[in-house]
């Protein structure tokens, strides 16, 4: 029993890390695409799986022994006793970017989490996962017409993002208060160019840009108190903090005049006074037996200390003045299982037994564009289909929302499709004989 354990944990570990190294090759492509990335790390990624996505994006106040919740380390010992769980998900955004009569779309497709979760011994279990933290994905060009040196064109690029390989650990207390604590390292590579070139040869062309290598060591503190108030009825609340840590890492600044001045800078980020910002939340959930839950989830980051707009790379991109700042959302969302031991076969009682969500959601920019934050509007929908034994399902979760800037005359349309893999086995099972 013990060596099969060993072997499963081990080919985990090994896909775990796998996922991260192949998540941190973000040199050269897109795995976000938005205007709006262009600023400091670029668009924060919205965190949960597909199963949090589909409730649009709660998660804070959510105990549930069917699904891994990376909202909240404290929601982990939620699980029935010997259960392992995973948790794979895949996620592509369709984006409409209108300007006045001009329009273009951008579609990408990538993954999105890994989650594995086990007991280690009474009251505890344990938690390990990659996710994305943020994208940077965009393509911007324009042309203006000069007396002097003719047409010409400005084109500024970037990609890349970031990763947060994390580890968490909870415990339950007294069979209500739940306390979970998690460790995050996060790492990626951003990289950004703008050119200036005329249709004058005479005139030479500048180009100049940065790569940014960066890494992050960070705790997150969460904590669940769940109160019966009839049998099978539960109102839960949550709560989560996420401490502000410096950036380290390195970049490289370059520019170009042509093909004759070029010059090359490599300096270390530590010391410049970076800091990723601060994270609380709080969340509240009323659940039904195992049958229906609706959440309300609030919460506010805070990045005013985070000196993004000093240093090159994550400051201006273009004319727009671009200030780091709080940002906030608010999300509500719930779901229903019509009857989940339903045991009739049948198309409509394989229906019954499904999950549906439902969810909405507001977001506000962790920084703002001449004195004004990005905000986004959002709903979303999502299922989740039972196979095979034990709680193995095939989560799917679709959104649609719009972002942009009241003043600006550019806006985000998007479309988003989440497909998630729930994975549930008992790993700790003792024979009876062998």
């Amino acid at each position: 029993m013990f060596e099969g354990m060993r072997n499963r944990l081990l080919a985990l570990t090994v896909v775990l890390f796998s996922a991260g190294s192949l998540w941190a090759q973000t040199e050269g492509t897109y795995v976000g695409f938005s205007p709006y990335s262009v600023f400091g790390v670029g668009h924060l990624h919205q965190a949960g799986t597909t199963w949090n996505r589909g409730m649009g994006g709660v998660g804070i106040a959510a105990r549930n022994n069917r699904f891994v919740n990376v909202l909240n380390p404290a929601s982990v010992t939620a699980r029935d006793t010997l259960s392992f769980m995973a948790d794979v998900s895949l996620g592509g955004r369709l984006s409409l970017f209108k300007e006045g009569d001009k329009q273009a779309y951008n579609a990408v497709f990538v993954p999105e989490n890994l989650a594995l979760s086990f007991p280690m011994w009474k009251n505890t279990a344990f938690m390990v996962g990659v996710r994305p933290v943020s994208d940077v994905g965009y393509s911007i060009s324009y042309k203006e017409i000069d007396v002097g040196a003719g047409e010409r064109q400005f084109t500024s690029t970037g990609n890349g993002g970031t990763y947060n390989v994390f580890a968490a650990a909870a415990i339950t207390l007294w069979d209500r208060l739940s306390v979970g604590l998690q460790g995050n390292y996060v790492f990626g590579n951003i990289n950004k160019k703008s050119t200036l070139s005329s249709s004058d040869e005479s005139y030479r062309s500048m180009t100049q840009g940065d790569s940014l290598q960066i890494n992050n060591l960070s705790a997150k503190i969460g904590l669940q108190y769940q109160q019966p108030l009839a049998p099978g009825s539960y109102l839960t609340v949550g709560a989560t903090y996420q401490i502000s840590t410096g950036i380290w890492g390195h970049s490289i600044h370059y520019r170009s005049l042509g093909s004759y001045d070029r010059k090359r800078s490599a300096a270390e980020l530590k010391g410049k006074g970076l800091r990723m910002g601060d994270e609380l939340g709080v969340g509240i959930s009323y659940r039904n037996a195992d049958r229906y839950m609706v959440e309300v989830d609030y919460t506010r980051t805070n990045w005013k200390n985070s000196n993004l707009d000093q240093v090159s790379g994550f400051s201006n991109v273009g004319d727009a003045v671009f200030a780091p700042g709080a940002g906030q959302s608010v999300r509500i969302g719930g779901e229903i299982t019509p009857n989940r031991n339903d045991i009739r076969t049948g198309f409509l009682h394989f229906l019954r037994r499904c999950t549906y969500r439902g969810g909405a959601y507001f977001d506000q920019s962790y920084y703002t564009v001449d004195g004004a934050h990005v905000n986004s509007v959002g709903i979303s929908l999502g299922m989740t289909l039972p196979v095979f034994r034990w709680y193995n399902g095939l989560s799917i979760g679709i959104e649609a929302g719009r972002r942009g800037l009241k003043t600006s005359q550019v806006k985000e349309n998007y479309f988003g499709f989440s497909l998630g893999f729930n994975i549930f086995d008992i790993w700790f099972q003792k024979r009876a004989y062998q």
